[in-house]
């Protein structure tokens, strides 16, 4: 009699060693990498301490050993098959059942399975064994086995682009340098007479949105697979279901119709009702193996499309344009076996909370794990998702050209069902490698077989074999050969494709006030570098003689080249410098938050023109070890300034002010004798009318009176998915002291947005005598100002969320910020502002 599969993970009674030595240490969990078993076996001090990380570089050199006693199995009847399934083997990884290899892998991205029925000892113990070799030598050699490639790149050694390895255990400008390895993913034994090995979901949404069609395809392996039973529901509603016999080829299909489906949407767009798709194999008699996918069904286009400026490059859900703000995702943690669940809903929570709507995960990072594109799916989060090359030459010789294709169909197949996937992009930076190294790329020579034998051989990857495999696996997505990439020109070409726009911060590092109007199409990475929290900074200085803004410790926990110049330039540009540890990291906060509402703020007007800009993605959203990066949420989910900041910006209704950019460092310091500027309103609303009213105030900085009379406009239809223009006039300086243009806008009679524009450069201003009162009442805590204040950031404190921060205050206008997670008798908040007098 056929029976059910079973499936036994293989996560605990493991052990490891150093392959050389003898001393066999436990290991708590698999998945899991050596690192992590190392601290907890005491063996090395936690690397994200301090300078720990140099004192453990000596684990990434030295080869490990995984072993553990597999459960016992009876001996197999005629067609039952027991199979060791592996879902990542980091990385150069020998595997031996009873001292017997079985498997050799040599990339961590490939999910394997081993049959292992004729090779199990019945009524004896079964050992597995798994020798990890360090990456680092291996990869070593085979860069030293291809001397005809060029290796160049930036970021971490090059022999990084011979292995098929998460990139950023390398070190990159923001990560240590942990060269991890071990079981990174589960291991499991299964046994079964047949299986589903994989479901695919193939649909159209018919131009009304009112239908969707297509087919269910169910791959079976098993000799007594006879049929396949196929159902989707939503919720405890069945919307279809079919049956249909396995062909010769190891396949059963069947067609389906949904009438009136239930379309999924991104976040702030609509619902996002998610389907179960389930495929049975059967035996006739027997059901044998089930398998599910929850998926969505929604239309999601990549709109580039000639316009008067070049090409347009944005998305379209669902027939509706979509302006994707958001961020780029690097791993959250330099262990990612222990990132849980929990761990990955708190960001991608945080996401939604502030507006952002699409993430990017980088190509040096991981292909991520299945909870977080489950997340996402459930969120309404847009994926944009790099396939794993960053910043680097790779080479594309025969071998390692096999390998990344294997990869390619594994980890595309795992993942096409998510309805949050809307594009894959080849690779991260690799067309800047190429351009920068002036290798060659003849854009007009489309015979790929040429490409293979360029300097820049990868061309093939990412214009040839990726998208081959897309198109074959994964169709309804659409594929970009890389981030950033347009039409095959420069990638600094603001008219077509996305960009990477690094001239704030690095390059030519313009002034950050004008970041909007360096931007592209579609500005897929952009940042500004900040300090993290003094509680942050506390966690990983070992010696409080550190704690200084220049010290040793904290440059060693900040990797960016140049850090020291960058952020210097941008403080004394715009600031008043402070040498006290607390006042500096406020400092740089605000440089960042200012930085990256300037771009933000610019760029969504600029979708509502004619679609010039299609979305805004920050580098970065998170780190993976405590660090001063560019990212706006610190390691421990400490928001940084700059997520208020960008919240604002990308609220669904948002007022906007700003006054022309006067720059005044190159003009040896003379005032401007007059600046334009304007009042604008942003609105995501697609099908709702919205009527506001919208306010500007002209208030002295020096004495937080009104220098002139408001404006009201009443009942202003807003421009929906769009753009609309309010004001616009004329600041005379030779005639007005300095003052701030302060916007407000209402909706039924709620204040929405606010905005507020300043004289720059900040540092020219007199903050003295604000006039600043904050009273905490209940969940409630209320800000008043007698004169203009800039930036009152709030203290980050675990377990406490305020929905605002670093916001600016004009007199007349209390705001009210709600706290949660302050329980009764705590201290309150502590907050400091710019300028404030004794901090």
């Amino acid at each position: 009699m056929a029976g059910a599969m079973a499936v036994q993970e293989l996560s605990h009674g493991w052990q490891f060693k150093q392959t050389d030595t003898e001393e066999w240490l436990p290991v708590a969990k698999v998945p899991t990498n050596v690192h992590l078993d190392l601290m907890d076996n005491k063996k090395i001090e936690d690397p994200f301490l301090g300078f720990n990380e140099l004192k453990c570089e000596w684990a990434g050199e030295k080869s490990w050993t995984y072993k553990v006693e597999l459960p016992s199995t009876s001996a197999s009847k005629e067609g039952t098959k027991h199979v060791l399934a592996f879902d990542g083997l980091d990385t150069f990884a020998n595997v031996k059942l009873n001292s017997h290899t079985i498997l050799e892998s040599d990339n961590m991205w490939h999910i394997h399975r081993v049959d292992i029925t004729d090779k199990l000892q019945h009524n004896k113990a079964n050992y597995l064994e798994i020798d990890f070799k360090p990456a680092l030598f291996e990869a070593r050699k085979i860069k030293d086995a291809h001397p005809e490639h060029r290796w160049v790149g930036f970021n971490g050694d090059m022999a990084r682009l011979a292995v098929r390895k998460a990139q950023y255990h390398w070190g990159w400008d923001w990560g240590p340098v942990l060269m991890t390895c071990g079981p990174w993913r589960a291991v499991r034994l299964e046994t079964y007479q047949a299986r589903v090995e994989d479901l695919r979901v193939d649909y159209e949404v018919d131009s009304s949105f009112k239908k969707v069609s297509g087919t269910i395809t169910a791959t079976v392996e098993g000799s007594s697979a006879k049929q396949v039973h196929f159902s989707a529901s939503l919720a405890d509603s069945e919307v279809f279901k079919g049956t249909a016999d396995v062909a010769s080829d190891g396949t059963a299909k069947v067609e389906f119709h949904v009438n009136e489906p239930k379309l999924w949407y991104p976040y702030g767009y609509g619902d996002q009702p998610l389907y179960t798709v389930t495929a049975t194999v059967s035996s006739g008699e027997h059901d044998l193996h089930t398998i599910s996918r929850r998926t969505g069904f929604r239309k999601g286009e990549l709109i580039q499309e000639p316009d008067e400026v070049g090409k347009t490059f944005f998305f379209r859900i669902n027939g509706i344009d979509v302006f994707c703000g958001g961020s780029d995702w690097i791993p959250a943690d330099s262990f990612t076996p222990r990132i849980t669940e929990s761990k990955y809903r708190k960001w991608l929570e945080m996401m939604v909370d502030g507006y952002q709507i699409m993430i990017r995960i980088w190509g040096g990072g991981i292909w991520e794990e299945d909870i977080f594109y489950d997340l996402c799916d459930e969120l309404g989060v847009l994926v944009w998702q790099d396939f794993m090359f960053g910043c680097g030459n790779y080479p594309a010789y025969e071998e390692i050209r096999k390998s990344i294709e294997i990869e390619g169909i594994c980890q595309v197949k795992r993942i096409r069902h998510h309805p949050s996937l809307v594009i894959f992009a080849g690779n991260n930076e690799d067309y800047q490698v190429q351009e920068q190294y002036h290798l060659t790329y003849d854009y007009e020579d489309q015979e790929p077989g040429n490409w293979l034998k360029t300097d820049f051989p990868a061309r093939y990857i990412y214009e040839k074999l990726l998208p081959d495999i897309v198109a074959a696996h994964s169709p309804h997505i659409p594929y970009h050969p890389g981030s950033p990439w347009g039409d095959g020109l420069i990638s600094s070409n603001t008219t077509v494709g996305d960009m990477h726009q690094w001239n704030v911060w690095h390059g030519t590092q313009e002034k950050y006030q004008i970041f909007d109007t360096l931007g592209g199409r579609f500005n897929s990475e952009f940042g500004m570098e900040a300090f993290p929290h003094i509680d942050t900074i506390k966690a990983y200085v070992t010696d409080p003689k550190e704690l200084y803004p220049q010290s040793h410790m904290l440059d060693f926990h900040n990797k960016a080249d140049g850090h020291e110049r960058r952020i210097a330039t941008y403080l004394v540009e715009n600031f008043r410098t402070r040498t006290d540890l607390e006042g500096f990291i406020h400092l740089t906060q605000l440089s960042q938050a200012e930085a990256l509402m300037f771009g933000y703020r610019g760029w969504r007007k600029q979708w509502g023109q004619q679609r010039f800009c299609g979305g805004a993605l920050v580098w970065q959203l998170n780190d993976c070890w405590p660090v001063t990066s560019w990212s706006i949420v610190d390691y421990y989910l400490r928001k940084k300034p700059a997520y208020y900041a960008m919240r604002r910006v990308l609220a669904p209704v948002a007022v906007a002010v700003k006054r022309d950019h006067h720059d005044w460092s190159v003009v040896h310091a003379r005032p401007a004798k007059e600046s334009r500027w304007e009042c604008w309103v942003v609105c995501s609303h697609v099908e709702k009318e919205v009527k506001a009213t919208v306010e500007l105030r002209f208030v002295s900085i020096a004495t937080g009176r009104d220098i002139q009379e408001k404006v009201v406009k009443k009942d202003v239809e807003l421009i929906s998915n769009g753009t609309t223009g309010i004001l616009k006039g004329t600041i005379d300086h030779t005639t007005t002291e300095p003052h701030v243009l302060a916007a407000r806008i209402w909706i039924d009679g709620v204040v929405v947005s606010r905005d507020v524009d300043w004289p720059q450069p900040l540092k020219y201003l007199d903050f003295e005598d604000r006039g600043v009162s904050v009273r905490h009442e209940g969940d409630k805590i209320h800000i008043k100002a007698e004169k203009p204040t800039k930036g009152l950031v709030f203290e980050e404190r675990e377990g406490v969320l305020v929905d605002d921060s670093a916001i600016d205050i004009v007199p007349g206008d209390e705001q009210v910020i709600r706290v949660r997670g302050l329980g009764k008798g705590e201290k309150e908040l502590g907050w400091r502002y710019l300028g404030q007098p004794g901090s």
